[in-house]
């Protein structure tokens, strides 16, 4: 009898251990690849993109976080500031090295900066060359534009 009640103890003890390992899990998992976020087909120069737009404050502090690859069918994600400011962006927990093209309040493309990904803190801080209105991030080495040509973002009809 009393080897019965030991395994019934062993066994509640592992249904506890199981269950609070599968709330941790869930927890811990990524966010859905950039819930949230609108799309917009995109030109920098001769070249066509389609991007995520991180167009309020929370979605512009959340970025690429937490995601492992761009999903199917998105070339970056454009980031779009209120006011043309000096920007500083960061690589904690983003996993995918990027460029960050950097845009005036012309649309005019001013600089890049590569960004490695940041597995411990402090993270490196990658500030804008001046102030910007725009900035784009890409998958590193995806992209090459050249300073002076334009973004333009293509609104629905």
């Amino acid at each position: 009898r009393r080897r019965r009640g030991g395994q019934r103890a062993a066994q509640r003890y592992l249904r506890r251990v199981f269950a609070l390992l599968a709330l941790i899990a869930v927890a811990c998992a990524p966010p859905p690849a950039l819930e949230g976020f609108e799309t917009a087909e995109i030109e920098v120069g001769e070249a066509s993109l389609t991007v995520a737009l991180a167009e309020t404050s929370y979605q512009r502090s959340q970025g690429l976080r937490d995601i492992e690859d761009l999903p199917g069918g998105l070339d970056g994600m454009l980031f779009v500031f209120e006011e043309t400011r000096t920007a500083s962006f960061g690589m904690r927990d983003t996993s995918i090295p990027l460029d960050i093209w950097w845009f005036d309040s012309e649309g005019r493309l001013i600089d890049a900066t590569e960004m490695e990904p940041c597995p411990y803190s402090p993270c490196p801080a990658y500030p804008s060359p001046g102030e910007v209105a725009w900035a784009l991030e890409t998958p590193l080495g995806q992209w090459e534009f050249v300073a002076g040509e334009v973004l333009m973002v293509r609104t629905g009809s």
